[in-house]
């Protein structure tokens, strides 16, 4: 039996959807409506069919959980009738032990008049075209790499040692170096010609590395794995040029982000898609790091704090604002860099990328919403604070004693 718990009711006329891949449950529910619950298919006709049968209630509000992608052939027919809320499936749990699809759609369609939810950001079209973009560049370029180190284990089981004298053996170079052995090149002084002032250098180190043994299996594979990652390099070509048509409308914001130490156009490109250009939907910026999943979360219970780790929130934004971090920590005379040096030693590398990430998404946040460039404080802004606030600590101790001092600052 399932347990009737009333709240006061706050919107009139809602439905509750419990979306799977093939059905939708609806249960509408409201000011003189009789409660009904009605299942339909994911196919289009039978959305539309959903939406005028929503209609006929005269329903203002759509709830329905974020599961997987099921959600989204739901929205697209029903985004521009209703105002939806997409809520997180764990902040919409019902009783244990109560579970169906019909109950699943009633819960969410009582939270949902009782004004108990909290729905989740969704960007508008414009702004999803451009994060499915991003998202997608990014997997090819992590395939990309996996394609790298499998053309890196080649040549080191042909016993070639390239990478111990190149850093990149897919660089000018190197590739000039792979091409010369696979065409069966073994006089050193040609090879040797081939490569730039610093490797010359390297002469003899370089002689043994290229002392291998290539079979045409290894050439085959050469060739084949060479080919795959032209063929991913012309696709990421493809995905830039649509990302910056897609960026158009943003030029303003994404030249703005730029200024900011450590992030490029692609990285702009990601904050945007991710987070959108407007910052009405996130109140303050902690409320977007917390949306993020960039700074610490509570777990705290009989005043024990048992954990303070971040949360899941996006994985895509949290993993771009960390490589931006890293970034940041290698631009010289800038104040990342100098927050990342002063964490790292009690806090450990991880914790100091996210802790200089969080700082990155909070410049983000006015940069975009106020439409201002960065400023940069400086590398030597945290000492200057850290001794003013010990000269401060020791003028106030001074004067807790009974002494008037005067301070004048040494030459």
């Amino acid at each position: 039996m399932e347990a009737q718990i009333s709240f006061p009711q706050i919107i009139e006329r809602g439905a509750g959807m419990d979306v799977h891949r093939d059905t939708v449950v609806v249960t509408v529910m409201g000011t003189e409506i009789i409660t009904e619950t009605k299942t339909f298919t994911t196919y289009t006709n039978d959305l539309r069919s959903l939406c005028l049968w929503l209609k006929s209630f005269a329903i203002t509000h759509v709830v329905m959980e974020s599961t997987g992608i099921y959600w989204k052939p739901v929205y697209n027919i029903l985004e521009d009738d209703f105002e939806i809320l997409l809520v997180n499936a764990k902040h919409v749990k019902n009783i244990p032990g109560h579970k169906t699809d019909k109950k699943d759609s009633r819960w969410l369609a009582k939270l949902l008049l009782s004004g108990l939810l909290k729905a989740s950001f969704i960007p508008p079209s414009e702004i999803r075209n451009l994060r499915d973009l991003t998202r997608y560049r990014k997997k090819m370029v992590q395939n990309s790499t996996a394609e790298y180190n499998r053309f890196e284990k080649i040549l080191q089981d042909a016993n070639f040692k390239l990478s111990n004298v190149i850093s990149d053996v897919f660089g000018k170079s190197g590739r000039l170096l792979v091409e010369a052995i696979k065409s069966g090149n073994n006089n050193f002084e040609e090879l040797l010609a081939l490569c730039h002032g610093r490797i010359r250098k390297k002469s003899e180190i370089l002689k043994e590395s290229l002392q291998g043994k290539l079979t045409p299996h290894h050439k085959f594979m050469l060739d084949t794995i060479q080919l795959n990652i032209d063929n991913i390099q012309n696709k990421i070509a493809l995905i830039d040029q649509k990302i910056d048509s897609l960026c158009q409308p943003f030029n303003e914001e994404i030249n703005l982000l730029q200024t900011i130490p450590g992030i490029n156009r692609i990285s702009s490109a990601v904050l945007i898609a991710e987070i959108g250009v407007d910052m009405n939907v996130f109140p303050t910026t902690q409320h977007l790091a917390s949306w993020a999943g960039i700074c610490p979360g509570n777990n705290q219970s009989a005043g024990k704090v048992h954990s303070s780790r971040t949360t899941k929130g996006n994985q895509h934004l949290k993993t771009a604002l960390v490589e931006c971090a890293w970034a940041a920590s290698h631009v010289k005379d800038c104040y990342l860099r100098k927050k990342f040096e002063s964490l790292i030693g009690r806090r450990g590398k991880k914790r100091a990328l996210v802790a200089v990430g969080h700082k990155i998404l909070n410049a983000a946040y006015f940069i975009i919403k106020y439409k201002v460039p960065y400023f940069e404080l400086g590398y030597d802004y945290i000492d200057s604070r850290r001794k003013q606030s010990q000269v401060q600590s020791y003028l106030d101790k001074l004067k807790n004693m009974g002494f008037e001092v005067e301070i004048t600052q040494a030459h």
